[in-house]
């Protein structure tokens, strides 16, 4: 399963224009997350991630962190439709990704493409040098958009981590090492 084509750009107010076919109530905008973002964000985090959703205490705390780096797709009327959120470290160029999510009902039209290559643009632009992520290995999806933004597996085992998160909650880890000249 792979995303369909993007075709479309950010302008330069960061509205995003709609793919070629699709039919969706409004484009949605890509923004930085607002305070007044956290209830909505949550109700997505749930809808998306359920059992493994942030708490809203966690969601509020990595907002007040890492704001700079929580980017959010709003279509307008209150409603997110994605997000992603990387986190940076103060004493050296790393950085995670620690969520990328779109809802079900936007999902398949380039939004997570989006939003990882907006938010991989800032972390460069920051200095950042190597991002990592975790993403459960058997999400093929969420594997071949990693992959196709240059994200490898990291060694050992090619990135698989049993019970990463727990009994049962294996995860792959995966890093890209971003370079000023892209």
């Amino acid at each position: 399963m792979t995303a369909e084509p993007l075709e479309r750009t950010l302008d330069h107010d960061g509205h995003l224009g709609e793919p070629a076919g699709f039919q969706g109530s409004r484009s949605p905008s890509l923004r930085a997350a607002r305070e007044s973002d956290l209830p909505e964000l949550r109700r997505l985090d749930e809808e998306v991630f359920q059992e493994v959703a942030y708490p809203a205490f966690l969601l509020r705390q990595l907002y007040d962190m890492y704001a700079e780096h929580l980017l959010v797709l709003d279509e307008g009327e209150g409603r997110l439709r994605g997000y992603v959120l990387a986190a940076t470290t103060a004493l050296n160029r790393d950085s995670w990704i620690l969520g990328l999510c779109v809802t079900m009902s936007r999902r398949r039209h380039g939004l997570g493409r989006e939003l990882m290559t907006e938010v991989l643009a800032r972390l460069r632009q920051d200095g950042i040098e190597q991002v990592r992520l975790t993403v459960e290995p058997a999400n093929h999806p969420a594997i071949l958009l990693y992959r196709s933004l240059g994200f490898r597996p990291e060694p050992p085992d090619d990135g698989i981590r049993p019970d990463y998160f727990g009994p049962g909650q294996d995860r792959q880890i995966m890093h890209l090492r971003l370079s000023p000249d892209h």
